[in-house]
């Protein structure tokens, strides 16, 4: 199991981190690469065209601004693709969001927040749980594990009223 990260530039990285470390939590290995859809388009058609025959299953794509990355990488895979929006310094990060899920029809991106590196990689997850049951598994137990940990705390602030 291995899904692609791949950022537009290095300083998306503490956001990446989020998705590879969510990824991790459930087993699956990632792979992070700094590629720009404007300064390395030929690096990133040429990894993305061989990103199935190298294992990977799907690909998060991170992007700020004009945030073309994900669908750029969705032009030449049929791997799922999760884009990422980063917030930048104009607009907050709306720009990225709206670029990245604003794709034209036949070419999907999945989106997720801005800056929801940790969502990215648990949609990720998700969508490998279709064919590995141990991700599944893992899936329910996280979802119990946040359950549970909402339960205590409406138990101790239920307590301090007492």
């Amino acid at each position: 199991m291995k899904v692609a990260i791949i950022m537009g530039s290095k300083s998306d990285l503490e956001v990446v981190s989020k998705a590879a470390e969510a990824l991790e939590q459930f087993g699956i290995e990632a792979e992070m690469r700094v590629m720009s859809a404007h300064r390395t388009p030929n690096e990133v058609m040429s990894f993305v065209a061989k990103a199935e025959e190298n294992g990977f299953e799907a690909v998060i794509a991170a992007a700020g601004k004009a945030a073309h990355l994900p669908g750029v990488i969705a032009a030449f895979t049929v791997l799922p693709v999760i884009g990422l929006p980063i917030k930048s310094s104009f607009m907050d990060g709306f720009d990225s969001l709206l670029s990245i899920v604003q794709m034209p029809s036949g070419i999907p991106v999945a989106t997720v927040a801005v800056n929801g590196g940790d969502n990215a990689g648990i949609l990720a997850a998700q969508i490998l749980s279709v064919k590995y049951p141990e991700v599944r598994e893992r899936l329910k137990a996280f979802r119990e594990k946040m359950r549970q940990d909402v339960v205590a705390a409406d138990a101790s602030i239920q307590n301090l009223r007492k």
